[in-house]
């Protein structure tokens, strides 16, 4: 992926326009806002790379994770990239070592639904160029 531009920043919307990691974000200290956001911040400009900041999710194709660590714990933003955006799907603060099951299904049903509905979109907008 050779990019000359930062990824655009946007938050997944459910279908009852819900924004999860936007409310995740908001409940957050301010303290812990603005490492993840200064950590989000450096994935937009520097995305694809590595870790210790992002790492792929193993068992989920298209997702990968912001790993912030704050003064008193851990955050995971979980994210896919579509069409040059850095779309924020899933938030969580780890209590364990290992991600639990139940955050990653979370991830996983976010990522398909909006890959469900940008597939929608995109088959509309074809159909009305016919």
């Amino acid at each position: 992926m050779d990019r000359k531009k930062p990824l655009e920043v946007v938050f997944y919307k459910t279908e009852q326009g819900n924004q999860p990691v936007k409310e995740f974000l908001k409940e957050r200290p301010k303290e812990d806002k603005r490492v993840i956001g200064s950590d989000i911040y450096k994935v937009q400009m520097g995305f694809p790379m590595g870790e210790p900041l992002v790492k792929p999710v193993k068992t989920v194709t298209g997702i990968w994770e912001v790993r912030s660590t704050m003064p008193d714990g851990i955050c995971r933003v979980f994210f896919t990239v579509a069409e040059g955006k850095m779309v924020l799907i899933h938030g969580i603060i780890k209590k364990t070592q290992k991600t639990p099951p139940n955050e990653l299904k979370t991830a996983k049903a976010r990522l398909k639904d909006f890959n469900d509905r940008l597939m929608a979109q995109k088959k509309s907008k074809k159909d009305k160029e016919k």
